[in-house]
């Protein structure tokens, strides 16, 4: 696979990123996204599904925002609006996370998207040493350091899991 396959790992290779790219073979059938990541890489890549985050689009006042976390948990959006510091939020309508972000839902990267925008993750990602997110396409994942997430999104980090 060419070093720049996605515009995630574009962001990763300029930015000299130490990475791993993870393939697998997405069912077209499905729509459980996370889910499935977690059936086919938590045990061939040695991870717990807490490690593996998924990326949500979410409304906010001001625009949209992207909410990072891990794929087992629910997003609170009271919690993530208060992290990116608007009254509310709720999640984006699914053409409007597409358009804005350049990338299929399912596929949603926060790392290369075509508009960046306001990012929140959730801060248990900092007890990983690694964790994985999309690539930018379904079926492609891509591990790395949580504080190289933090830092290439210009992400907030704070408790963002529904209770």
């Amino acid at each position: 696979m060419p070093s720049a396959a996605t515009p995630a790992i574009g962001v990763l290779v300029a930015a000299g990123v130490a990475h791993e790219v993870l393939r697998y073979e997405h069912d077209p059938r499905t729509d459980a996204f996370g889910d499935e990541a977690v059936a086919h890489l938590g045990a061939s890549a040695g991870v717990s599904a807490d490690q593996i985050f998924k990326t949500l689009v979410i409304a906010i006042p001001t625009g949209l925002a992207v909410a990072c976390l891990p794929v087992p948990y629910q997003l609170s959006l009271k919690a993530a609006a208060a992290a990116l510091g608007v009254s509310r939020a709720e999640m984006a309508d699914r053409s409007a996370a597409e358009r804005s972000s350049g990338y299929v839902i399912g596929g949603i990267s926060p790392l290369g998207q075509r508009k960046r925008l306001p990012t929140v993750v959730d801060d248990s990602a900092l007890a990983w040493d690694r964790v994985l997110c999309s690539a930018g396409k379904r079926g492609l994942e891509v591990s790395l350091a949580p504080q190289d997430l933090v830092r290439l999104t210009n992400a907030v980090t704070a408790d963002i899991l529904a209770v």
